[in-house]
């Protein structure tokens, strides 16, 4: 019978034996080498182990390394960015940024290698910045402090021609009876120096000084005759400007001698340098010493409130009697400061974005004791609005405005602070302060940034009623003027930066108090180089 499905297996185990017997023998005999492998891969990986743990330390302390060479290298680039950001420079130096630390498992051999050319990089850029400032240092000027100066300048050649008498042929400011004159003048010449110091309390310091070559050659000059500002220098050499302070982002402080703060604008004119445009016809100019402060408050927009106030060493009129202290030895105090007090300034003024050079309108005051040689106690004051405005077409209205007492040391007044005068019957003495008025005006037209055109008209006016009476029979222009009136227009022409010539055209109007006013026509030409 047949029988169907799985048939039974059957073990032999002698065969089974048979079979096992080599592979125990192969077990036995291979063992030990097998056992003596795999401890050789243990220790090898081991050691491979090892070697990467001490790589890993090494690249951290290149790492670490590079790390304090990198700190090091910023201090000295701060160290020069702070430097050269006081000597001006405007060389760039690149900033550099802490790196990003890194876990173990990222760091390797080729990082190391790149923050040592990096380091390499910095070491050459900072030795090509200290050449750059070794060369900087080379080229501005040598000063004690080894901070910037700048010489700057305008040599100015000027030639006139006066179809009337005037009172300097070169720098007239009046009419007077008489011939013209014609000549040509090198005396305006300017010679200036600019000064950047360190910063202090958070702002930065300047200064600056100019001086020109307008100054009187004559030895003495007497009291009723005027031949020039400072008429007690003796020499050719003047000085004009000088400023020193402290300037923060909104605020300043500072001294100076300059034209008074309430008074902040002036004409344009090349051929009017050593006496400025409208000099004693309406533009209260000249330089005294002053102490300052100024500052911004920011309004709605790009304008601002510009507050100002200064004390101011007045000098006194050019045209002042000389009558000596009994007590002195030695140079008369002025007027101002016999009194013991200084003047007092300040302006108010609303400007755009450029306060400098934009529009503005200010109101300004001034105020200062004075006592005249013959005890007479007397104060000199002034109100004054001045304003520049942009006007469409390229054009630009600028003007100041006075009314005051006493303003003839500030270039006002008809050269005089008061008038007086002695009875030779009784001997009683007569004193007055004269009231003034005056102002200018000037229209600028800007053709091109080289070509412009300035047209101008300035009136200085003492009251009649107070000058009247002290009139001197037979006295000078200076002693018995009443009134006097500029008008002028000028083309400046500038082919370069450097380069400057302008034809002008100014016509004088002088009246005195007695007698007939007497004008004249001045025809100027100008060339000048600027350095």
């Amino acid at each position: 019978m047949r029988t169907y499905g799985s048939r039974p297996k059957r073990y032999y185990p002698v065969r089974s034996a048979i079979r096992v017997v080599p592979f125990l023998a192969l077990f036995f005999g291979l063992g030990p080498h097998l056992l003596v492998a795999q401890t050789g891969n243990q220790g090898s990986l081991l050691e491979q182990v090892r070697n990467l743990t001490d790589s890993m330390a090494r690249t951290q302390a290149q790492l670490q390394q590079s790390q304090q060479q990198l700190d090091v290298m910023r201090q000295q680039l701060f160290v020069l960015q702070r430097q050269m950001a006081q000597t001006g420079s405007r060389v760039s130096i690149p900033e550099l940024s802490a790196p990003t630390p890194q876990t173990s498992s990222s760091v390797s051999a080729p990082n190391a290698s790149n923050a040592a050319a990096a380091i390499d990089d910095l070491r050459e850029r900072q030795a090509m910045q200290q050449s750059q400032i070794a060369t900087h240092e080379q080229s501005k000027v040598e000063s004690e402090s080894k901070y910037p100066v700048k010489i700057t300048g305008l040599l100015l050649l000027n030639g006139f021609i006066n179809t009337g008498a005037v009172d300097m042929a070169a720098t007239p400011t009046i009419s007077i009876p008489g011939l013209g004159s014609t000549g040509v003048s090198l005396r305006q010449t300017v010679l200036g120096f600019t000064a950047r110091g360190p910063h202090l309390f958070g702002a930065r310091s300047y200064a600056d000084l100019n001086v020109d070559f307008g100054g009187n050659s004559q030895l003495g000059t007497p009291t009723t005759s005027y031949t020039g500002y400072y008429n007690a220098n003796t020499t050719l050499l003047r000085l004009r400007t000088a400023h020193a302070g402290l300037e923060w982002q909104h605020a300043g402080a500072y001294f100076s001698l300059d034209r008074p703060i309430f008074s902040p604008d002036a004409p344009t004119s090349l051929a009017a340098m050593a006496e400025p445009a409208l000099a004693w016809s309406g533009n209260l100019w000249t330089w005294n010493p002053q102490l300052g402060i100024t500052h911004d408050i920011g309004l709605s927009g790009s304008r601002s409130l510009r507050l100002q106030a200064g004390l101011m060493d007045v000098g006194d009129a050019p045209v002042s009697p000389v009558i000596h202290y009994a007590s002195t030895t030695g140079a008369t105090p002025t007027a101002a400061e016999a009194s013991r007090w200084p003047g007092a300034e300040a302006r108010i003024a609303l400007v755009g974005s450029n306060p400098d050079g934009g529009n503005h309108i200010g109101f300004g005051g001034y105020f200062a004791p004075h006592l005249s040689p013959a005890g007479q106690r007397f104060d000199a004051w002034a109100g004054t609005l001045d304003a520049r405005l942009m006007l469409p077409g390229r054009l630009e209205l600028t003007g100041t405005f006075y009314r005051g007492e006493a303003l003839g040391g500030l270039g006002g007044g008809a050269f005089k602070d008061f008038v007086d005068y002695v009875n030779p019957y009784s001997g009683k003495y007569y004193f007055r302060p004269l009231d003034d008025v005056g102002g200018w005006a000037q229209i600028k037209e800007r053709f091109s940034e080289r070509l412009e055109f300035n047209t101008a008209i300035g009136l200085d006016n003492v009251f009649a009623r107070e000058l009247r009476r002290y009139a001197v029979p037979g006295g000078t222009m200076y002693q018995n003027l009443a009134r006097n009136r500029t008008y002028t227009g000028n083309v400046i022409y500038s082919p370069t930066a450097y380069l400057l010539f302008s034809l002008e055209y100014r016509y004088l109007y002088s009246s005195p108090i007695a007698g007939m006013s007497t004008g004249s026509n001045i025809i100027g030409v100008a060339a000048g180089y600027k350095f």
